[in-house]
């Protein structure tokens, strides 16, 4: 049966001009998970990403740890929400401007529990059309797999999230918790079967324990 492995991007860069690239550590993050992934011998793996920098990044250096040379597709449906947008509509912004990681983390839990309970936003940018998205996205995947080809799938935590909570008919306030939890460059893993799609593992990052587990960042 064909395996997904959706593999969160490496650390972004907090706090920098442009969030949206890797930091130092998460290039070696993405290496890292690269190198993991051919440990696990995937079959011809299909390459996925979506369109942001840091999960294109993760995508090309994590590809070539791995040796993986089939062509790195990009699809925008596995793209993360827009965390600054979201805590512009329905968080206070900081009084000095500024924040620490845990502070964001508290203020983005709020606001993303805060856009999933709105249920009337019918707009491009709402719950609803994201969550459809990431479905139809790996719909489209699991049904274009064969019976011997894998896939590694690029994108971000908050994809991953809703997801897993959709595949385990968890009601959608899960997504905050298992959002909160996603580590960078984990590795959450789903197998295609008659029955449909279904997840065997959910952020496994063992890659960074042991002489690695300085690599181990959630943010």
């Amino acid at each position: 049966m064909p395996l997904i492995s959706l593999v969160r991007h490496g650390q972004a860069s907090f706090g920098a001009k442009d969030y949206d690239a890797l930091s130092p550590l998460g290039r070696e993050q993405a290496a890292v998970v690269g190198r993991e992934l051919a440990r696990r011998g995937l079959r011809d793996p299909y390459l996925m990403t979506g369109t942001l920098t840091r999960q294109r990044d993760t995508a090309r250096l994590l590809a070539a740890a791995a040796g993986f040379t089939a062509p790195v597709r990009e699809d925008p449906r596995w793209n993360e929400y827009d965390h600054v947008a979201l805590l512009a509509r329905y968080t206070d912004p900081a009084p000095d401007g500024q924040a620490d990681s845990q502070a964001v983390q508290g203020l983005l839990d709020r606001a993303l529990a805060a856009w999933i309970e709105d249920a009337g936003d019918t707009a491009p940018d709402g719950w609803t059309a994201f969550g459809n998205g990431t479905a139809a996205a790996l719909r489209e995947l699991s049904t274009s797999l064969g019976q011997g080809r894998d896939a590694v799938v690029v994108t971000s935590g908050g994809v991953l999230a809703a997801l897993c909570a959709a595949l385990l008919s968890l009601p959608p306030a899960a997504v905050v918790a298992l959002n909160r939890v996603t580590v960078n460059a984990g590795v959450t893993t789903l197998v295609v079967g008659r029955s449909g799609t279904s997840l065997l593992t959910f952020n496994d990052h063992a890659h960074f324990t042991g002489d690695r587990r300085e690599l181990l960042s959630y943010r």
